[in-house]
């Protein structure tokens, strides 16, 4: 595990936006953990988790023209997100979508500059892949391509078939998925701290369930 995923997980932790128990999902699965990263939106933690992104993006090495975070929470990951990249010599539009469609002022449903040519979406989570699609055909309709998705955590979890939302996504967009952690990981470093252990045989239970 590289020390900005490490990091990732204990923000998580610390902030309550990663919890253990048992929590139905959107999905309508039950799970023995919960992440919200809105539980991150504290000025403790925004400065490490925009590194976190960051430095994934890094690894990745992939160049985008535009940003797009999908409301609600990927509207404050790209705006963290771009802050630190602004510290660069990069120039890039950041944009995001408002659920509703505004028909006065700029109208529609995007505020910022509309997203064009390769696009980085930015998000906090991908579990069925449900929402993931949303973005990326919105993207796909305004003639921007949907070149790399980035998430924090990666559930690993099945989508429509046996293989992984992940790689369905990147299957039928043909764009990078990518997270700062998966649920393995997560499993790693419970294995690993005698404060989390406990929650191993559960996590392993889901993913034994509903892993791909």
């Amino acid at each position: 595990m590289k020390d900005y995923q490490d990091k990732f997980i204990r923000i998580a932790l610390k902030s309550e936006a990663l919890i253990f128990g048992d929590f139905t999902l959107k999905s309508g699965r039950n799970s023995p953990y919960f992440f919200n990263a809105a539980k991150m939106l504290n000025t403790k933690f925004l400065a490490d988790l925009s590194e976190c992104y960051t430095n994934t993006l890094q690894e990745l090495d992939v160049s985008f023209d535009s940003i797009y975070g999908p409301a609600y929470k990927g509207i404050f990951l790209a705006s963290i997100i771009g802050t630190s990249l602004g510290e660069s010599d990069l120039d890039i539009p950041i944009s995001f979508n408002r659920k509703e469609e505004k028909d006065h002022g700029e109208g529609g449903d995007i505020i910022g500059q509309l997203p064009s040519g390769n696009v980085l979406i930015v998000d906090d989570v991908i579990s069925a892949g449900t929402a993931a699609r949303e973005s990326i055909e919105k993207i796909k309709s305004i003639g921007a391509n949907p070149k790399v998705m980035l998430v924090g955590l990666d559930r690993q979890e099945k989508g429509s078939s046996d293989i992984s939302a992940k790689t369905e996504l990147e299957n039928d967009f043909e764009l990078t998925v990518a997270s700062i952690v998966n649920l393995d990981l997560l499993i790693s470093f419970v294995s690993d701290d005698p404060n989390f252990k406990e929650f191993k045989s559960d996590l392993e239970e889901y993913r034994s369930n509903w892993g791909a």
